[in-house]
């Protein structure tokens, strides 16, 4: 199917005009649309759940879009892999590995993303022994800018294996993803408010004192709002529906959605509406792995994301706060960290080192460029690595002194796109010209 409209991410803060929408359903149809392109000279684009707050999907050209090519292809027990196309949005594949009684082995914090954005932009979540979703991939299928088809596994291209994993959708449409996964698993979370200054006192001995550990930083507060799941085979105790639906609807969607509504009209409430936060109180229960890792999201926001050295976190968070003290910026949003370990995929924000994130956010339709901008100058100093899917203002020339295989990914690049198909402004911002 083809029609010319517009197109604008989750956000709303992307939009672009393609020439055309397209919406396969079958690898042949993916062949077809870059041949196609190949043919007329224009470039093309993929997009899955649009959750990107950068312009990393948006073309002048041609928008595929995966919505309707998300299918389990292939599934091998012993093994414990799935072959899923690239659309599959994380929730649907989370159903489909629980009823095959498997698992992602780690998963951020929303499930709406399909799982080819989610891995080109090196998505992940917390864990002090686990690394990202890209890491995870043991095999993909790739259709290069001539439309050719190549497989890419450890053995089998591996070149190609070791970029697209995190590919930025700069080398070609992934058009199958194999994930390792394992078996099925709960989580046992505690949810609860801690003093952020006693959490920065032993980072780390807090950070690995569960499987999978996070906390969000109130601003204007002393307070943190924490989350440990210790992984676990025991039975599933649930939040009971009406208290499922209170805190994640009433209490985590329309409530903070009022009080981010109230702050935007009045900024100068913000910090009395902040220490309602912290006062939600404990939560404790047990269920399916993905249940707990994910939750909905209903608040629209802004967001950027920087990746550094784990051990900095403290320190950078520290001057985080005293950014937002002494600039006075009045935030509704809390500021997140999580840890993963290190992989070695040459543009994983984690390759090569032990990492923490830090992630600030601000309410749809909320200035943000001073708190970003200032944000941004204290990662990097710290040779921080930004989100590749979330708001930056880095370009390829400091891109390239963080990434020490940076060379390797544009040989790559140069390999299977060497006339731009895949190319956007985006992509040329921050990964530079093609060089042949």
């Amino acid at each position: 199917m083809k029609d010319r409209t517009s197109w604008t991410n989750w956000a709303g803060n992307q939009s672009c005009a393609p020439t055309s929408i397209r919406r396969p359903t079958c690898e042949a149809d993916l062949v077809a649309i870059v041949t196609e392109a190949a043919r007329a000279g224009t470039r093309v684009k993929c997009v899955g759940a649009g959750h990107s707050f950068t312009p990393i999907a948006c073309t002048d050209g041609v928008l595929v879009d995966l919505a309707k090519y998300g299918r389990v292809v292939g599934h091998d027990p012993g093994a414990r892999t799935v072959t899923v196309q690239a659309g599959i949005s994380l929730a649907t594949l989370s159903d489909e590995l629980d009823q095959r009684g498997l698992a992602l082995e780690n998963m951020g914090d929303i499930s709406q993303q399909s799982i080819a954005g989610a891995t080109a932009t090196g998505t992940h979540g917390t864990g002090w022994h686990f690394g990202n979703i890209s890491s995870r991939i043991v095999g993909l299928r790739l259709i290069a800018g001539d439309g050719s088809i190549l497989s890419a596994t450890a053995e089998e291209n591996p070149g190609v294996f070791a970029a697209a994993r995190v590919g930025l959708g700069a080398l070609g449409i992934v058009s199958t993803v194999t994930i390792q996964a394992v078996k099925a698993f709960r989580l046992h979370a505690i949810e609860e408010p801690r003093r952020v200054d006693e959490i920065l006192t032993d980072f780390d001995g807090y950070m690995s004192s569960a499987d999978h550990v996070e906390f969000y930083w109130v601003p204007h507060t002393g307070w943190a709002l924490t989350k440990r799941n210790r992984r676990t085979d025991e039975p599933a105790v649930p939040r009971r529906k009406a208290k499922e639906f209170l805190d994640d609807l009433l209490i985590t969607n329309v409530g903070f959605g009022a009080l981010c509504r109230i702050g935007r009209r009045q900024p100068s409430l913000i910090p009395r509406l902040a220490k309602i936060l912290p006062s939600t109180g404990r939560m404790e229960y047990t269920d399916r792995s993905d249940r707990v890792f994910t939750s909905p999201r209903r608040v629209k926001f802004y967001e950027m994301e920087y990746a550094i050295d784990r051990d900095a976190i403290p320190e950078a968070l520290n001057r985080v706060r005293a950014l937002v003290d002494e600039a006075g910026i009045q935030l509704s949003f809390p500021v997140e960290v999580r840890v993963v370990a290190p992989d070695d995929i040459p543009l994983s924000t984690a390759e090569g080192r032990a990492t923490g994130y830090i992630a600030v956010h601000v309410y749809q339709g909320t200035p943000y460029d001073a708190y970003f901008q200032g944000v941004e100058r204290i990662m990097g100093s710290y040779g921080g690595r930004p989100h590749w899917g979330k708001m930056h203002f880095q370009g390829y020339e400091s891109l390239a002194t963080r990434y020490p295989r940076w060379d390797e990914f544009q040989a790559v690049r140069s390999q299977l796109d060497p006339e731009g198909r895949f190319t956007n402004q985006y992509l040329d911002r921050v990964l530079g010209p093609l060089t042949t």
